[in-house]
């Protein structure tokens, strides 16, 4: 799905946050994903370098359904791609920027969010077929950064800033302001291991941060 298509159904998302789900297991999985939909997560993220991933994108994906979009983080080579896909997922998401990543997720009709750091690497990603552009690693892409960068690429990108996102309304704002439209959450929302109850707080606390970031 190319960028301007896919910023058209990224509007319709209430809660256009990623959420990275690095370590869960395929017997946290249903639950997980349960706990995330009902925290308004439309968006799951499983990296590839979690415990038996594809596993757990498969029953993410039968958990979430029609509701919603499941994949694999840390995508790095075609044949991750097609076994992605064969488990089900729709989310194509890597921390770095490769075409023939990008390509194979095109051919297959998935969503690609490459890891870009520079103008070359967005023009690159997006001529190549990205769906949206995940800047990464956000400490480094800062708003100023972020800023420069929007002013140039298509006013449709869906611009991502993923690393050391806090549910923080003013940072998630100073990022809003520089031309982001949603964020990647790693380990401020999940980190392998924790309760049910603890991620539903944490998920509900980056929800409400998102929406005093988005008041007038």
């Amino acid at each position: 799905m190319n960028y301007m298509n896919f910023a058209l159904r990224w509007q319709q998302c209430s809660l256009p946050l990623v959420a990275i789900l690095r370590g869960v297991t395929p017997h946290e999985a249903q639950g997980v994903a349960e706990t995330l939909l009902e925290c308004g997560f439309t968006y799951l993220e499983v990296p590839l370098n979690s415990p038996q991933p594809l596993e757990s994108i498969a029953i993410m994906a039968k958990t979430i359904g029609s509701k919603g979009f499941v994949g694999a983080g840390t995508v790095l080579t075609e044949h991750q791609v097609h076994q992605v896909a064969e488990a089900g997922g729709q989310l194509i998401i890597s921390p770095n920027m490769e075409p023939s990543v990008i390509r194979a997720a095109c051919e297959l009709g998935l969503i690609s969010m490459p890891g870009i750091a520079t103008p070359s690497e967005a023009f690159t990603a997006l001529r190549t077929g990205a769906s949206a552009l995940k800047l990464f690693p956000a400490e480094l892409v800062t708003p100023t950064i972020a800023k420069a960068m929007s002013v140039v690429l298509p006013a449709e990108t869906v611009c991502l800033p993923v690393g050391g996102i806090n549910p923080d309304s003013e940072q998630m704002r100073s990022y809003l302001n520089s031309g982001a439209r949603g964020f990647g959450l790693g380990g401020g929302l999940y980190q392998s291991g924790i309760s049910l109850a603890t991620l539903r707080e944490r998920a509900m606390a980056y929800r409400h941060a998102w929406q005093q970031a988005n008041q007038k």
